[in-house]
């Protein structure tokens, strides 16, 4: 059986990244990269984000295949609350690859860096992501109007669904 996995994202990794985030079928993922040296930059700056407490960026493999990213973004204004993001390679969607990867940023999330809450927002369509957010018991605690913008800049809802400690 094949194993998945997360790991600090590495600038090596940004071929790989920017070929996931390049796929057009990501209607509900917000991050546009328009080259791979762009993505090697903003990878980069990853070691800053981390040491300023904003953001705990991943990479997901599977086995040793990189396959997606997750990360956790803390709350500037409530530093004990990080919002879960997470994109994964078409081949391997409806796998419960997504699902696993969010147990692992979980652990992360409340073991090392002592957070005592966890968000996800989804939009209403993106059932996909709703499930994981139920298959990993996270429950919905209400609907955000035009909290999310997408990659043409145009505002929408969400729903939030939260884990808390």
């Amino acid at each position: 059986m094949k194993k998945i996995g997360i790991r600090y994202q590495r600038v090596s990794d940004a071929g790989s990244l920017f070929q996931i985030l390049s796929n057009p079928n990501f209607k509900y993922f917000s991050v546009r990269v328009a080259s791979v040296k762009e993505e090697a930059k903003w990878l980069s700056l990853n070691p800053g984000r981390r040491k300023r407490r904003e953001e705990f960026n991943y990479t997901i493999l599977l086995d040793q295949e990189i396959i997606g990213g997750i990360g956790l973004s803390l709350d500037r204004k409530r530093p004990f609350t990080g919002e879960i993001g997470y994109f994964i390679a078409e081949k391997y969607w409806g796998r419960g690859l997504t699902s696993q990867a969010v147990k692992l940023v979980e652990q992360e999330g409340f073991k090392k860096l002592g957070l005592r809450r966890l968000e996800i927002l989804m939009r209403p369509a993106n059932k996909a992501s709703e499930r994981v957010a139920i298959k990993n018991h996270y429950r919905k605690e209400g609907f955000l109007k035009k909290a999310v913008k997408d990659r043409q800049d145009k505002f929408h809802d969400v729903w939030l669904y939260a884990k808390t400690r």
